[in-house]
């Protein structure tokens, strides 16, 4: 949330279409052969760059990649920065929250007022991350 105004920092309807087809093109891309379960995200950077990733399943379950992980490695393979905007899709193209591990993940690259797209509607870091552990916590 924006700390000066209290309201949610501007991203149109054309940023928010233009991370959902990113997010749509990353899931196609997935590689999902054991729950068939395809995820794609992407995300807008503060210097306006879009980033994407999809999930990569792995048959030792535990080692699979959820798509926002590769999202933060593009993120960081295309320069760095902090994360704006976020939008997170399933196999129909339908808005999907992160899961905990993830919305830790984003917590920690995410800029001051980053909000992401939910099945919700448009929410803060803060709202699906309230009292996040971060860097401040060591």
């Amino acid at each position: 949330m924006n700390e000066s105004s209290g309201a949610l920092p501007v991203v149109g309807e054309p940023e928010w279409e233009t991370l959902r087809m990113a997010a749509v093109a990353a899931m196609e891309r997935a590689y999902a052969p054991y729950s068939k379960f395809k995820v794609g995200a992407a995300a807008l950077t503060e210097d306006g760059r879009i980033v994407s990733g999809c999930n990569v399943e792995n048959a030792a379950y535990g080692v699979t990649l959820c798509a926002e992980c590769n999202m933060v490695g593009e993120l960081f393979a295309t320069g760095g920065g902090k994360l704006h905007a976020f939008y997170c899709v399933d196999s129909s193209g339908a808005a999907l929250m992160p899961c905990g591990r993830c919305r830790q993940l984003l917590s920690e690259h995410s800029g001051s007022d980053m909000v992401l797209m939910t099945p919700h509607g448009i929410q803060t870091m803060e709202q699906v991350l309230p009292d996040a552990f971060g860097p401040h916590n060591l």
